[in-house]
């Protein structure tokens, strides 16, 4: 097979049926590359390959898989499988072929027995937290049934589809994959449009998330890693009427020059109670019909993508599978410590013109392990990108609190929907632009508003304890929910007083120097294992670093544009995006080629770190 697909097709307008099927203001994604203008920040960054490797549309997938008598169809949770397997059985009976199709569905176990299963891990009533699920995607299926689904004679054609289709280990069958980005699958949630696996019928979307969250996506990764070095064809579903696919060779040969070289994900926006409206005037080419965007996933890897361009046609596959293919290229060091997880998180928080965040603190260590099955935990910082002149952060307890005081004025808020003096217990710092507030697990905070943040955190990203929340309510008109008590078994009161302004208040140091650039070290706090620096290039100036055995991870802060050199590749990189040099590339150069001063901030590995 030469996975090489030939011309790509023009497609035309997403239908409203399209539409219907998923319920967001964000745009989907479109089949073509359309570059953004010289220093404009680009929301669908791709990595080129080849021409011709990446096809278009059913009748183009129908004719690569034509020639084949047993196919799988694999495929991640949320694809729209009856969809895809009539528009495919069409294309292929166009072309001669008619296919006898097996629904792996068929083999599901009862939904009350999947059920049973999984509900020890969904937290029982809790809106948002459960526990990772330690089983196997195995468990969800009757493997007896399973072993009955069989291709028919050797001249026939069959086809199997569904989620774990390659479970059944037919010899010498095509593998087929599709994919959905996290992102989409959510969307689609919304409007209930897709199930959890083994469901009957759609629940409200933030049921069904915590379930993607802690079941689904962990048993669909595990077989997903397992599967990768067979998929012959890859697709990406997230266009209903119009896949997107690659050969499983040019992809993996595609993920193996990304680990060597440099890239960015696929960042997705969201609007929130808080949210500002910095990301909405600096990124125009996103959809402005929203109340605000108070967060963008930058490089949340969990739920991020990766954009492939070949020829102008645009294809995504989940961040996951770089790490399963290339994990110790990408992390050096880190790999042993890590493995398929990637450990840092960039992330944009927006309050300029909005709202303070919640009052907040993330599990210790120890806490999420044991609650939530987590391998570590959400140590973060505010690196301020920007703000206006009121702006600050909340941040660390004031010298002497009480803490049954504290406890007994947020609990009477939310009984009684009182306001709470935050102030009282909470210390205020001033926040100006390129300030660095470290905050470790079990540190109170919460950014205010008029910041926009660059949240530079260990990735776990969605275990925050919320004790107050302004007495608002989310976008959907209901409270959002508190957790004073799991905050109160994690808060670390003897993070107060002067020891705040000490421990938790970055203070920049110059590191190393040269004609024309500077490396200044924003000290993270000892329970980071990550570092953050900041190199600062004057006019038409440049500097060598090395990778040092860790992925780097970075975001132009300041100025318009910076070039990025390794080995392989030159790549310019626009103010505010976020990029990361993988560990094997060993040495990268960044470039000003402007007129103006710029500033990137870096963030990596520490080569020594233990947990203290």
């Amino acid at each position: 097979m030469t996975g090489e697909i030939g011309p790509i097709l023009e497609i035309g307008p997403i239908c409203d049926e399209e539409i219907m099927k998923r319920k967001t203001t964000q745009d989907l994604i479109p089949t073509r590359h359309q570059p953004t203008q010289a220093g404009q920040y680009d929301i669908y960054p791709a990595f080129p390959i080849d021409d011709a490797k990446i096809g278009v549309g059913y009748e183009a997938l129908a004719t690569a898989l034509a020639h084949h008598n047993r196919i799988v169809i694999d495929g991640y949770g949320g694809v729209f499988w009856d969809e895809l397997q009539a528009e495919l059985a069409r294309e292929l009976q166009w072309q001669g072929v008619a296919a006898t199709w097996l629904d792996m569905r068929d083999t599901l176990l009862p939904e009350a027995e999947i059920d049973a299963l999984v509900e020890p891990f969904l937290g029982g009533d809790d809106p948002v937290f459960g526990t990772r699920f330690n089983g196997r995607l195995q468990q969800f299926f009757d493997m007896a049934k399973v072993a009955k689904l069989q291709p028919g004679k050797e001249t026939a054609v069959t086809i199997l589809y569904g989620c774990g289709a390659a479970l059944a280990n037919w010899d010498d069958a095509l593998l087929v994959y599709v994919d959905v980005p996290k992102n989409e699958i959510q969307f689609r949630a919304r409007a209930a449009s897709v199930i959890n696996l083994g469901k009957s019928q759609p629940e409200h979307h933030k049921k069904m998330y915590k379930r993607f969250y802690f079941v689904d996506w962990v048993a669909l990764n595990q077989h997903k890693a397992a599967i990768l070095p067979e998929i012959d064809w890859f697709v990406d579903g997230q266009r209903p009427s119009t896949p997107i696919f690659i050969s499983g060779n040019h992809l993996r040969d595609g993920l193996t020059r990304m680990s060597q070289s440099c890239f960015r994900v696929r960042p997705w926006f969201e609007p929130g109670a808080w949210g500002g409206h910095w990301i909405k005037q600096a990124i125009p080419q996103l959809p402005q019909n929203v109340p605000n965007y108070a967060w963008s996933f930058e490089l949340i890897v969990p739920e991020n993508g990766l954009l492939f361009q070949s020829g102008g046609a645009l294809l995504e596959a989940s961040f996951d599978l770089l790490m399963f293919h290339a994990h110790e290229a990408v992390l050096g060091n880190a790999a042993a410590q890590f493995g398929h997880e990637f450990p840092i998180r960039f992330d944009f928080l927006d309050t300029i013109d909005g709202g303070n965040l919640s009052l907040q603190c993330h599990p210790r260590p120890d806490f999420i392990k044991t609650h939530f099955g987590e391998t570590f935990t959400q140590d973060e910082t505010y690196y301020i990108l920007d703000c206006k002149p009121d702006a600050q952060v909340y941040l660390g307890f004031r010298d002497g609190i009480n803490p049954d005081e504290f406890r007994q004025a947020l609990e009477q808020s939310a009984v009684a929907g009182s306001d709470v003096d935050v102030a009282q217990f909470v210390q205020i710092h001033p926040a100006k632009k390129h300030d660095l507030f470290l905050i470790p697990n079990g540190t109170i905070h919460c950014s205010g508003r008029n910041n926009m943040v660059l949240e530079i955190s260990a990735t776990p990203y969605i275990f925050t304890f919320k004790m107050y929340d302004w007495l608002r309510l989310d976008l959907d008109g209901k409270p959002r929910p508190l957790n004073i008590d799991r905050a109160f078994a994690n808060l670390r009161f003897e993070m107060q007083g002067e020891r705040v302004q000490r421990e938790l208040l970055a203070q920049p140091a110059l590191h190393s120097e040269g004609d024309g650039w500077r490396l200044m070290h924003l000290p993270t706090h000892p329970i980071h294992f990550y570092d953050v620096f900041r190199c600062e290039l004057d006019a038409h100036s440049a500097v060598w670093l090395e990778t040092n055995g860790s992925c780097q991870v970075m975001s132009l802060v300041e100025g318009e544009t910076v070039l990025l050199e390794t080995a392989v590749t030159q790549q310019p990189f626009n103010y505010a995006e976020t990029f990361v040099v993988p560990a094997a590339a060993e040495w990268f150069r960044l470039v000003n080629q402007g007129e103006t001063a710029i500033k990137i901030i870096i963030a990596f590995m520490k080569p020594d770190w233990t947990n203290p």
